[in-house]
């Protein structure tokens, strides 16, 4: 299985790979985005450490019952070879109805065949109004590529 573009990244495949990433995130389905990743994919997401497929889909899953109506978005911060930074956003509510905007970081390295096989995410929660939202589910066509505010 391969997953492109493949390193070395340029800084248009870099691109391609971050929107490919938030593109299928925003899916919210586990068993597709677990397929971008090796079978012994190692995570470290806030204080988790995930490792392999099936364990990423456990966790996405169980992610995305409690952070309810997703909606992310990424933007490359570097890249060298077969590793990617990006920082990232996304908003969800909780049961309750109470809305976080979410921002981090994450570190990500690939196998020669664009699989990942590190994700490292540093992220903070902020809680928000619903008034204040500004992220509404997938990335419109116009909008990709755009930088996205920082606060």
């Amino acid at each position: 299985m391969s997953r492109p573009p493949f390193p070395p990244f340029d800084e248009v495949t870099a691109a391609q790979k971050v929107q490919a990433a938030e593109d299928a995130w925003n899916t919210r389905d586990p068993e597709k985005v677990a397929l971008a990743y090796t079978e012994t994919s190692v995570w470290r997401n806030r204080d988790q450490h995930v490792v392999g497929r099936e364990a990423i889909v456990g966790f996405l899953t169980a992610k995305w019952e409690r952070e309810l109506d997703y909606a992310l978005r990424k933007e490359l911060w570097a890249f060298r070879g077969n590793r990617i930074a990006v920082r990232f956003q996304y908003e969800s509510h909780d049961a309750a109805g109470q809305w976080y905007r979410s921002y981090g970081n994450e570190l990500w390295e690939f196998t020669d065949d664009g699989l990942m096989r590190r994700r490292e995410a540093s992220i903070n929660d902020l809680a928000i109004e619903e008034a204040d939202r500004r992220i509404f589910g997938p990335r419109p066509e116009e909008e990709r590529g755009v930088p996205f505010p920082v606060f």
